[in-house]
Protein backbone atom coordinates (compact mmCIF):
# COMPACT_ATOMS: atom_id res chain seq x y z
CA UNK A 1 0.00 0.00 0.00
CA UNK A 2 1.19 3.27 -1.03
CA UNK A 3 1.72 5.05 2.57
CA UNK A 4 3.09 8.67 1.16
CA UNK A 5 0.09 9.86 2.78
CA UNK A 6 1.49 9.62 6.32
CA UNK A 7 4.68 12.97 5.10
CA UNK A 8 2.18 15.05 7.70
CA UNK A 9 -0.27 14.81 10.14
CA UNK A 10 -1.57 18.53 10.93
CA UNK A 11 -4.61 17.05 13.29
CA UNK A 12 -3.65 19.12 15.63
CA UNK A 13 -3.34 21.96 13.63
CA UNK A 14 -5.47 23.91 11.76
CA UNK A 15 -4.18 22.93 7.53
CA UNK A 16 -4.97 26.42 5.40
CA UNK A 17 -5.74 26.39 1.58
CA UNK A 18 -6.58 29.41 0.21
CA UNK A 19 -8.77 28.79 -2.48
CA UNK A 20 -8.88 30.82 -6.10
CA UNK A 21 -11.54 32.74 -4.76
CA UNK A 22 -9.93 34.18 -2.05
CA UNK A 23 -11.84 32.28 0.26
CA UNK A 24 -9.97 30.22 3.43
CA UNK A 25 -10.38 26.37 3.69
CA UNK A 26 -9.98 24.36 6.34
CA UNK A 27 -10.33 20.47 5.69
CA UNK A 28 -11.85 18.45 8.37
CA UNK A 29 -10.39 14.92 8.71
CA UNK A 30 -11.98 11.87 10.35
CA UNK A 31 -12.12 8.38 10.65
CA UNK A 32 -14.12 6.20 8.13
CA UNK A 33 -18.14 6.30 9.09
CA UNK A 34 -19.26 3.48 9.24
CA UNK A 35 -23.29 2.39 8.21
CA UNK A 36 -25.32 3.38 10.98
CA UNK A 37 -22.84 5.10 12.62
CA UNK A 38 -23.52 8.92 13.66
CA UNK A 39 -22.69 11.74 11.29
CA UNK A 40 -22.20 14.01 14.72
CA UNK A 41 -18.00 12.92 14.27
CA UNK A 42 -17.93 15.14 11.79
CA UNK A 43 -19.45 17.64 13.94
CA UNK A 44 -17.03 17.11 16.08
CA UNK A 45 -13.90 17.32 13.77
CA UNK A 46 -15.19 20.39 13.22
CA UNK A 47 -16.37 22.72 16.09
CA UNK A 48 -13.21 23.37 17.36
CA UNK A 49 -12.68 25.50 13.97
CA UNK A 50 -15.99 27.29 13.20
CA UNK A 51 -16.61 31.07 13.49
CA UNK A 52 -19.93 32.79 13.52
CA UNK A 53 -20.67 33.12 9.44
CA UNK A 54 -18.36 29.88 8.46
CA UNK A 55 -19.68 27.33 5.69
CA UNK A 56 -19.26 23.69 6.72
CA UNK A 57 -19.84 21.69 3.53
CA UNK A 58 -20.15 18.70 3.80
CA UNK A 59 -19.70 15.57 1.47
CA UNK A 60 -22.45 13.60 0.40
CA UNK A 61 -21.30 9.99 0.86
CA UNK A 62 -19.84 9.82 4.22
CA UNK A 63 -23.78 11.02 5.09
CA UNK A 64 -25.27 8.55 2.95
CA UNK A 65 -23.04 6.03 4.89
CA UNK A 66 -24.03 7.20 8.00
CA UNK A 67 -27.75 6.49 7.20
CA UNK A 68 -26.61 3.30 6.17
CA UNK A 69 -27.92 3.32 2.37
CA UNK A 70 -25.63 0.82 1.06
CA UNK A 71 -26.30 -1.60 -1.66
CA UNK A 72 -24.63 -4.68 -2.23
CA UNK A 73 -24.31 -4.98 -5.91
CA UNK A 74 -23.13 -8.54 -5.90
CA UNK A 75 -26.91 -9.55 -4.76
CA UNK A 76 -28.92 -8.04 -8.02
CA UNK A 77 -28.71 -10.42 -10.86
CA UNK A 78 -28.23 -8.43 -14.15
CA UNK A 79 -31.32 -7.93 -16.47
CA UNK A 80 -31.05 -7.61 -20.25
CA UNK A 81 -31.45 -4.10 -20.09
CA UNK A 82 -28.36 -4.05 -17.57
CA UNK A 83 -26.09 -6.30 -19.90
CA UNK A 84 -27.25 -3.85 -22.83
CA UNK A 85 -26.33 -0.91 -20.67
CA UNK A 86 -23.16 -2.24 -19.43
CA UNK A 87 -21.87 -3.79 -22.23
CA UNK A 88 -23.28 -2.34 -24.83
CA UNK A 89 -24.09 1.08 -24.32
CA UNK A 90 -21.61 2.28 -21.80
CA UNK A 91 -18.49 0.10 -22.97
CA UNK A 92 -18.53 0.32 -26.66
CA UNK A 93 -20.87 2.90 -28.13
CA UNK A 94 -19.67 5.93 -24.86
CA UNK A 95 -15.63 4.24 -24.61
CA UNK A 96 -15.29 4.28 -28.27
CA UNK A 97 -17.99 6.25 -30.22
CA UNK A 98 -19.73 8.99 -28.20
CA UNK A 99 -17.27 9.59 -25.48
CA UNK A 100 -14.84 10.52 -28.14
CA UNK A 101 -17.67 12.73 -30.27
CA UNK A 102 -18.89 14.56 -27.20
CA UNK A 103 -15.23 15.29 -25.87
CA UNK A 104 -15.65 13.56 -22.48
CA UNK A 105 -12.76 13.19 -20.11
CA UNK A 106 -10.00 10.53 -21.42
CA UNK A 107 -9.99 9.32 -17.94
CA UNK A 108 -13.95 8.36 -18.08
CA UNK A 109 -13.22 7.10 -21.80
CA UNK A 110 -10.63 4.98 -20.37
CA UNK A 111 -12.41 3.64 -17.40
CA UNK A 112 -15.67 2.91 -19.88
CA UNK A 113 -13.45 1.06 -22.00
CA UNK A 114 -12.10 -1.38 -19.35
CA UNK A 115 -15.73 -1.80 -17.59
CA UNK A 116 -15.64 -4.66 -15.51
CA UNK A 117 -17.88 -7.28 -15.20
CA UNK A 118 -19.54 -5.98 -12.07
CA UNK A 119 -20.66 -2.69 -14.34
CA UNK A 120 -23.48 -5.06 -15.03
CA UNK A 121 -24.81 -5.41 -11.57
CA UNK A 122 -24.09 -1.83 -11.11
CA UNK A 123 -26.42 -0.92 -14.08
CA UNK A 124 -29.40 -3.47 -12.23
CA UNK A 125 -29.08 -1.12 -9.47
CA UNK A 126 -29.38 2.29 -11.07
CA UNK A 127 -32.33 0.28 -13.02
CA UNK A 128 -34.21 -0.47 -9.59
CA UNK A 129 -33.38 2.62 -8.18
CA UNK A 130 -33.31 5.33 -10.18
CA UNK A 131 -34.87 3.82 -13.87
CA UNK A 132 -33.36 4.51 -17.39
CA UNK A 133 -33.17 8.16 -17.29
CA UNK A 134 -30.60 7.83 -14.61
CA UNK A 135 -28.97 4.48 -16.15
CA UNK A 136 -28.77 6.05 -19.39
CA UNK A 137 -25.53 7.76 -18.50
CA UNK A 138 -22.56 6.38 -19.21
CA UNK A 139 -20.86 6.96 -15.28
CA UNK A 140 -21.34 8.36 -12.43
CA UNK A 141 -25.43 7.66 -13.08
CA UNK A 142 -27.57 9.27 -10.43
CA UNK A 143 -24.78 10.25 -8.22
CA UNK A 144 -24.12 6.54 -7.20
CA UNK A 145 -20.80 6.61 -5.42
CA UNK A 146 -18.50 3.43 -5.97
CA UNK A 147 -15.03 4.69 -5.06
CA UNK A 148 -15.62 5.33 -1.05
CA UNK A 149 -17.55 1.78 -0.37
CA UNK A 150 -16.26 -1.47 0.71
CA UNK A 151 -16.12 -4.40 -1.28
CA UNK A 152 -19.56 -4.58 -3.53
CA UNK A 153 -20.89 -2.18 -1.72
CA UNK A 154 -22.23 1.58 -3.29
CA UNK A 155 -24.30 4.39 -1.94
CA UNK A 156 -27.14 5.77 -2.88
CA UNK A 157 -27.48 9.37 -2.47
CA UNK A 158 -28.24 10.61 0.85
CA UNK A 159 -32.07 10.60 2.37
CA UNK A 160 -33.39 14.16 2.56
CA UNK A 161 -30.58 16.33 2.61
CA UNK A 162 -32.08 19.34 2.84
CA UNK A 163 -33.16 18.38 6.53
CA UNK A 164 -29.86 16.67 7.58
CA UNK A 165 -27.95 20.06 6.71
CA UNK A 166 -30.75 22.11 8.79
CA UNK A 167 -30.39 19.20 11.97
CA UNK A 168 -26.54 19.46 11.79
CA UNK A 169 -26.50 23.04 11.60
CA UNK A 170 -29.02 23.38 15.11
CA UNK A 171 -26.51 20.73 16.74
CA UNK A 172 -22.98 23.59 15.71
CA UNK A 173 -25.40 26.04 17.28
CA UNK A 174 -26.38 24.25 20.46
CA UNK A 175 -22.72 23.10 20.71
CA UNK A 176 -20.56 26.38 20.04
CA UNK A 177 -23.57 29.09 20.24
CA UNK A 178 -21.93 29.66 16.44
CA UNK A 179 -24.14 30.51 13.57
CA UNK A 180 -23.14 28.79 10.56
CA UNK A 181 -24.17 27.26 7.10
CA UNK A 182 -24.34 23.91 6.60
CA UNK A 183 -23.62 22.84 2.89
CA UNK A 184 -24.04 18.90 1.36
CA UNK A 185 -22.69 18.66 -1.84
CA UNK A 186 -22.43 16.05 -4.58
CA UNK A 187 -19.33 16.02 -7.09
CA UNK A 188 -21.43 15.37 -9.82
CA UNK A 189 -21.50 18.60 -12.01
CA UNK A 190 -24.23 21.34 -11.87
CA UNK A 191 -24.00 23.19 -15.79
CA UNK A 192 -24.76 26.41 -16.67
CA UNK A 193 -26.74 26.94 -20.03
CA UNK A 194 -27.92 30.58 -20.98
CA UNK A 195 -29.59 31.37 -17.39
CA UNK A 196 -30.53 27.80 -16.42
CA UNK A 197 -28.81 25.96 -13.61
CA UNK A 198 -29.76 22.04 -13.73
CA UNK A 199 -27.71 18.79 -12.76
CA UNK A 200 -28.55 15.26 -14.00
CA UNK A 201 -28.85 14.39 -10.17
CA UNK A 202 -32.37 13.04 -9.01
CA UNK A 203 -32.02 15.53 -6.01
CA UNK A 204 -30.34 19.65 -5.65
CA UNK A 205 -30.85 22.69 -4.21
CA UNK A 206 -34.23 24.35 -5.47
CA UNK A 207 -32.44 26.73 -7.82
CA UNK A 208 -30.56 23.94 -9.48
CA UNK A 209 -33.05 22.33 -11.96
CA UNK A 210 -32.76 18.94 -11.18
CA UNK A 211 -33.07 15.06 -11.89
CA UNK A 212 -32.35 15.47 -15.77
CA UNK A 213 -30.65 12.19 -15.84
CA UNK A 214 -28.46 11.41 -19.61
CA UNK A 215 -30.55 14.42 -21.01
CA UNK A 216 -28.92 16.64 -18.22
CA UNK A 217 -25.53 15.08 -19.22
CA UNK A 218 -26.02 16.15 -22.61
CA UNK A 219 -27.32 19.11 -22.51
CA UNK A 220 -24.05 19.54 -20.16
CA UNK A 221 -22.04 19.06 -23.19
CA UNK A 222 -22.93 22.30 -24.63
CA UNK A 223 -23.51 24.02 -21.31
CA UNK A 224 -20.76 25.01 -18.83
CA UNK A 225 -19.63 23.47 -15.77
CA UNK A 226 -19.84 25.61 -12.76
CA UNK A 227 -18.87 23.26 -9.75
CA UNK A 228 -20.28 20.25 -7.92
CA UNK A 229 -23.91 19.76 -7.13
CA UNK A 230 -25.21 21.52 -3.42
CA UNK A 231 -28.06 18.65 -2.45
CA UNK A 232 -28.95 20.56 0.90
CA UNK A 233 -28.49 24.22 2.73
CA UNK A 234 -29.10 25.03 5.90
CA UNK A 235 -29.72 28.20 5.16
CA UNK A 236 -30.81 30.89 2.14
CA UNK A 237 -27.84 32.34 0.39
CA UNK A 238 -27.47 34.02 -3.32
CA UNK A 239 -27.24 31.20 -5.87
CA UNK A 240 -23.53 32.71 -6.92
CA UNK A 241 -22.31 32.42 -3.43
CA UNK A 242 -23.27 29.32 -2.78
CA UNK A 243 -21.56 27.89 -6.02
CA UNK A 244 -18.25 29.87 -4.88
CA UNK A 245 -18.10 28.14 -1.77
CA UNK A 246 -19.43 24.66 -3.28
CA UNK A 247 -16.34 25.67 -5.83
CA UNK A 248 -14.21 26.44 -3.00
CA UNK A 249 -14.48 23.15 -0.99
CA UNK A 250 -14.08 20.98 -3.71
CA UNK A 251 -11.09 22.41 -4.58
CA UNK A 252 -9.46 21.83 -1.33
CA UNK A 253 -10.53 18.32 -1.25
CA UNK A 254 -8.97 18.06 -4.81
CA UNK A 255 -6.06 19.49 -2.90
CA UNK A 256 -5.77 16.63 -0.07
CA UNK A 257 -3.39 13.94 -1.55
CA UNK A 258 -5.63 11.11 0.17
CA UNK A 259 -8.38 12.06 -2.07
CA UNK A 260 -9.56 8.99 -4.37
CA UNK A 261 -12.48 10.05 -6.54
CA UNK A 262 -12.96 6.93 -8.48
CA UNK A 263 -13.21 3.47 -7.68
CA UNK A 264 -9.92 3.18 -10.04
CA UNK A 265 -8.11 4.78 -7.63
CA UNK A 266 -9.38 2.61 -4.81
CA UNK A 267 -8.20 -0.49 -6.50
CA UNK A 268 -4.38 1.16 -7.02
CA UNK A 269 -4.85 0.99 -2.81
CA UNK A 270 -6.36 -2.50 -3.07
CA UNK A 271 -4.02 -4.03 -5.58
CA UNK A 272 -6.41 -4.40 -8.06
CA UNK A 273 -9.23 -6.40 -5.96
CA UNK A 274 -12.57 -5.02 -5.99
CA UNK A 275 -13.65 -7.16 -3.48
CA UNK A 276 -10.45 -6.47 -1.04
CA UNK A 277 -11.66 -2.76 -0.67
CA UNK A 278 -12.77 -3.25 3.35
CA UNK A 279 -13.95 -1.19 6.07
CA UNK A 280 -10.59 -2.00 7.60
CA UNK A 281 -8.48 -0.34 4.35
CA UNK A 282 -10.42 2.76 4.55
CA UNK A 283 -10.43 3.77 7.85
CA UNK A 284 -6.09 2.99 7.56
CA UNK A 285 -6.77 6.44 5.46
CA UNK A 286 -7.75 9.54 6.75
CA UNK A 287 -10.96 10.60 5.75
CA UNK A 288 -12.14 14.40 5.18
CA UNK A 289 -15.66 14.06 4.55
CA UNK A 290 -16.22 18.04 5.13
CA UNK A 291 -14.71 21.33 4.82
CA UNK A 292 -14.90 24.25 6.56
CA UNK A 293 -15.17 27.46 3.94
CA UNK A 294 -14.28 31.03 5.49
CA UNK A 295 -14.24 34.45 3.92
CA UNK A 296 -10.70 35.51 4.14
CA UNK A 297 -9.21 39.37 5.18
Amino acid sequence: MNHKHHKHHQSKNVEYFKSKSNLATIPIKTDYINPGESYDVIIEGAVKFLKDDDFLVVSETPLSIAQGRLVDESEFKPSISAYFLAEIWSKYLWGYIFGPILRIKKRTIKNLKKLPPEARSHKKVILTYYGWKHALKPASEAGVDLSNAPGTLVSLLPHDPQSVSEEMERKILDITGKRVTVMIIDTDATYKLRNTLFTSLPISIHQIKNNMGIFGYLLGRVGQIIGPTPLGISQPHKIENIMMIAVAAEECQKNHENNMETVYDMQKLSEGDFNDITVEKLNSITHMPAVIVRKSN
